[in-house]
């Protein structure tokens, strides 16, 4: 089965099986769907203290959804008007029409929205499989991108970590079908267990609430039946970005990037080596570095001050260079040509965004940086 195949759920099952709960949305949270040319996506947004503050974006990563942003939003209100999207067949957002869960399949949706809403350009975030659609997205479409914060991002490794390995498996044809026979009798708060101590640097810091939260959330998700579906087709798709070379490449599509950049690594991460660091920090041209020796893979989870702290001061510098630029003292910024989409091969084509429908409910690491890319 290839990534571009559609979704195949038995009549059957989708009939019997439970409809799922609510999706938790903090104090200060509002959840909406918005409806895109084959596509529905959640949005998740946490509105800025005033009016006129730039716009943010947060992509989550593999497994994860809006929520894994639910944390660093809030320490940035006053600075941006934040939004955390759920990607295709991930968190609240249904599976996509044509079944595609690629690298460039989540970018589109991501450009797509971004389009539909006119909200370019914005500080984007992204997480894991996040950081690479959001490295493919600044890549090809520079006019929507301002900035860009890369957590422990999946750009293609030559020699991956061992305890990433299972996961990757998960792209195996078959194998998510055998793992969910072989783990049927495994408890939501086994699972939770299991994925905290994979993705965090320290497991303890995760409050009793939170995890009760993610053992609820989990429940939730093993309801769907499209659950192991989406999170299969996207191994897959990061392992084919993996293996994509020439101008597609994700490093190449690194190098491409305009905007400055902030990367962050956890020092015990399972998943994304730490000794990627270096090799990021040198390819993305306008760079700076941020290391958490005792951060796991998601540090804007485990460290979200600290990651605050530094975004803030890349948007300072930012802004500040900005200020220079519009001024003609140096040289100036440059932006793509009007609207476009991601082909299959992560290509830039013409396209159009649809209109939109809304459903609205309310409800300390050590650290090194690196800013020798940034600025004079």
């Amino acid at each position: 089965m290839s990534s571009t195949d559609s979704p195949r759920v038995p009549p059957a099952v989708a009939a019997v099986a439970p409809k799922p709960g609510a999706v938790k949305v903090e104090e200060g949270e509002r959840l909406r769907s918005v409806g895109l040319p084959g596509m529905t996506l959640s949005v998740r947004s946490r509105p800025g203290a005033r009016e006129g503050l730039p716009p943010a974006l947060y992509v989550h990563g593999l497994g994860g959804s809006s929520q894994n942003w639910s944390a660093l939003m809030p320490r940035l209100e006053d600075v941006v008007d934040g939004e955390a999207v759920d990607l295709p067949g991930f968190g609240d957002s249904p599976p996509p029409d044509d079944g595609n869960y690629s690298v460039t399949g989540h970018a589109r949706a991501v450009i797509r929205y971004l389009d539909a809403q006119r909200r370019g350009p914005v500080h984007l975030f992204g997480n894991s499989l996040g950081g690479a659609v959001a490295t493919r997205v600044a890549a090809v479409r520079p006019d929507l991108v301002r900035t860009l914060t890369l957590v422990s991002p999946a750009l293609p490794e030559i020699r991956v970590q061992r305890t990433a390995l299972p996961t990757g498996l998960l792209a195996v044809p078959g194998v998510a079908a055998l793992f969910t026979r072989l783990t049927k009798e495994w408890t939501a708060e086994q699972r939770v267990r299991g994925v905290t101590a994979l993705c965090y640097g320290d497991p303890e810091r995760v409050t009793p609430e939170g995890f009760q939260a993610a053992v609820e959330e989990m429940e939730r998700r093993l309801r769907l039946p499209y659950f192991w579906d989406a999170m299969a087709r996207s191994a897959r798709g990061v392992v084919n970005a993996y293996t994509l070379g020439g101008q597609h490449g994700l490093w190449r599509q690194a190098e491409r990037v305009l905007a400055p950049t902030l990367l962050v690594y956890g020092g015990r991460d399972q998943l994304v080596s730490y000794r990627m660091a270096a090799r990021a920090a040198r390819t993305f041209r306008e760079s700076r570095l941020l290391t958490l020796p005792d951060a796991g893979h998601v540090a804007m989870m485990e460290y979200p001050d600290t990651v605050a702290t530094a975004f803030r001061e890349l948007l300072s510098d930012t802004e500040a260079l900005n200020g220079v630029r519009e001024s003609g003292e140096s040289g100036e910024w440059r932006e793509a040509d009007g609207p476009r989409v991601l082909d299959e091969a992560g290509d830039a084509v013409d396209g159009d965004a649809g209109d939109t429908t809304d459903r609205t409910s309310t409800s300390t690491g050590t650290s090194t940086t690196n800013r020798s890319k940034m600025g004079s």
